[in-house]
């Protein structure tokens, strides 16, 4: 992962014969979507729109490790059996609430957009998230949104599909956020971008994966407590400095506005 400037501190000045118009730092911020923009996983909080609340129980033992977009798959088609539509799953995405903090780094991004790229990467599905974002006014801040393929069929039943396919033996066979996260660099590289940091903003065991891929010069910031920084704990203990990026660990996502903002200060 190269970056532009990168370990220098400086934006670049210089491009070719001569000097060119200065311009300000280029940063990738990554978010994850469940426990760290919103308070709840997503996928739980569909159940709200199931009678009763509840999944039968022969449902919910039907879950496997590694094939959790399989579950929900069965999930979905459930529910609409029970009769649950788009509105239905639409109320109850935009009703999920943010995690503490999400708002004041949503300002801080909207305040400081020229500086910062910002992708979503999840493991959720796209119906739910963009009514999620559009609901909370923040959409617009994002450049892309990688997430499992969803959408009604003719009988109205929200359906999912996997995102991909990959190699990684450490990822959900549906999807490896670290194959996303290096095929997007590498286009914005073909594109003439290149960032000089990544921020990855996470919570989860599949956010530590794309984590352990950032260089020196990138910010890791994993929600405190949650399994993506207890395996970046892990990692210290059993491999000092394999984690090459800075950890910064976060109850309030106030606290990731606050460190971005410190960043900014100390490079003008």
């Amino acid at each position: 992962m190269r970056r532009c400037c990168q370990g220098v501190g400086l934006p670049c000045l210089f491009k070719g014969v001569g000097m060119a118009t200065p311009r300000p730092p280029r940063f990738l911020l990554v978010f994850d979507f469940d426990e760290t923009i919103v308070a709840e996983n997503s996928d739980d909080s569909v159940v709200r729109a199931a009678p009763g609340q509840a999944l039968p129980e022969p449902l919910r033992q039907s879950q496997r490790q590694g094939s959790y977009n399989e579950y929900m798959q069965r999930v979905l088609a459930f529910l609409g059996d029970q009769g649950v539509r788009a509105a239905d799953f639409k109320a109850v995405y935009e009703n999920i609430p943010l995690t503490p903090g999400m708002p004041e780094l949503f300002q801080f991004l909207s305040k400081n957009h020229e500086l910062f790229e910002v992708i979503l990467i999840s493991d959720a599905n796209m119906f739910g998230i963009e009514a999620k974002l559009r609901a909370a006014g923040v959409h617009s801040l994002f450049r892309k949104i990688f997430s499992n393929p969803s959408s009604f069929d003719k009988r109205g039943y929200l359906t999912l599909g996997p995102y991909h396919s990959h190699k990684c033996l450490d990822c959900p066979a549906n999807m490896c956020k670290r194959k996303i996260l290096t095929e997007y660099l590498a286009e914005r590289a073909q594109e003439e971008v290149e960032f000089e940091r990544v921020f990855y903003v996470g919570d989860g065991a599949n956010d530590f994966c794309p984590s352990v891929a950032l260089t020196s010069a990138d910010v890791a910031f994993p929600r405190k407590g949650f399994p993506m920084h207890r395996m970046t704990q892990e990692m210290e203990k059993k491999q000092p400095g394999a984690f090459q990026a800075t950890v910064v660990p976060w109850e309030s996502a106030a606290e990731v506005a606050r460190y971005l903002q410190e960043l900014l200060k100390k490079k003008c």
